[in-house]
């Protein structure tokens, strides 16, 4: 037995120095075009002409040649949880959001970023962001959570809503001070003076909603679970459900040129509706699962999701221009 035990040992000794000296393949240069597809996106900004995207466990992405390849930014520290967030105050400054709290700061168009807020105790995700001007800042998300800086996003602190606790999603205004905010349950606030008032308004709808857009001072457009989108013409009096065949979730959306905007979701859903909110074309993109985000880069339309970031296939807007019913 002795003699097994010992010829064992010798073999593994053996095994061990032949691994150890085969050689091996070469490291790839650390400025190799990051695989855009391998990384699940969570949100997409287009400063013209850089891109950038953010997802999962901290990554930030930046592309010079809109989409066609991209780049890691240098995030301090690595907190490695989602960033759900991305807005731009301008060129130059950055700020992106996500779990635990985390709010990070780019001063160079998104190549580096710095941490200006974390709180791993609670744990509790912040789900928006929102630019009211190139100081002034809102951040929004689980709970109740709602915070406004005004040092762009220097600085933070807590504005009280009487929401009870619901997470809110999305938010959209303008200068002339109207705002909306949007989240769980239906959950619509609105504002006539940037902010410093808010009014719940009476429920359309009882599941959550993701998104709100201000396409002009009284068009606005929400959307969110089971492929419900809604569009007032009255900033917020009435709303009218817009039906566009999809019992899928709404996640994300992107203006077009000339007006209108392009909203997408699951099952590679990509609805598209025009300056007023109204149904201009549903269909699907096959084979991308979950879409988060979009946004236009020149002619161009980028998306981003469970897959990483592509372009729209045919490259533009072209197949959107076909109305398409759900299969």
């Amino acid at each position: 037995m002795r003699s097994v035990i010992g010829y064992l040992v010798c073999l593994f000794v053996g095994l061990t120095i032949v691994f150890t000296f085969l050689p091996r393949p070469e490291a790839a240069p650390a400025d190799d075009p990051l695989r855009a597809d391998r990384v699940q996106v969570n949100a997409l900004l287009a400063l013209e002409p850089r891109v950038l995207a953010v997802g999962e466990r901290g990554s930030i992405l930046f592309s010079d040649n809109q989409g066609a390849s991209w780049q890691p930014a240098v995030v301090e520290p690595q907190r490695e949880v989602a960033l759900t967030a991305v807005v731009a105050l301008d060129h130059q400054r950055l700020l992106a959001v996500g779990h635990d709290g985390w709010i990070l700061r780019s001063d160079d168009a998104g190549q580096h970023w710095r941490e200006v807020r974390h709180d791993d105790q609670l744990g509790e995700p912040l789900l928006g962001v929102w630019a009211a001007s190139a100081d002034r800042v809102l951040a929004y998300g689980s709970f109740g959570k709602f915070y406004q800086s005004d040092d762009a996003g220097a600085t933070w602190r807590p504005l009280a809503l009487d929401i009870d606790s619901a997470h809110l999603n999305g938010m959209d205004g303008g200068e002339d001070g109207r705002r909306m905010l949007v989240g769980e349950q239906g959950l619509v606030l609105r504002s006539r003076d940037a902010g410093a008032h808010w009014q719940a308004l009476p429920a359309f709808y009882n599941g959550s909603l993701f998104g709100i857009v201000r396409l002009s001072a009284s068009d606005w457009v929400t959307y969110g679970m089971r492929g419900h989108v809604f569009v007032s013409h009255d900033f917020g009096e009435h709303w009218r459900q817009v039906q566009v065949g999809n019992a899928l979730p709404l996640y994300g959306h992107a203006r077009l040129p000339g007006g209108g905007l392009v909203i997408v979701g699951a099952g590679s859903s990509v609805v598209r509706l025009d300056a007023r909110g109204e149904l201009a074309s549903a269909t699907r993109i096959a084979g991308h699962g979950t879409l988060t985000s979009a946004t236009m880069v020149g002619s161009r339309l980028l998306l981003g999701g469970e897959q990483g970031v592509f372009v729209e296939p045919a490259g533009n807007l072209a197949t959107l221009d076909k109305q398409e019913a759900f299969r």
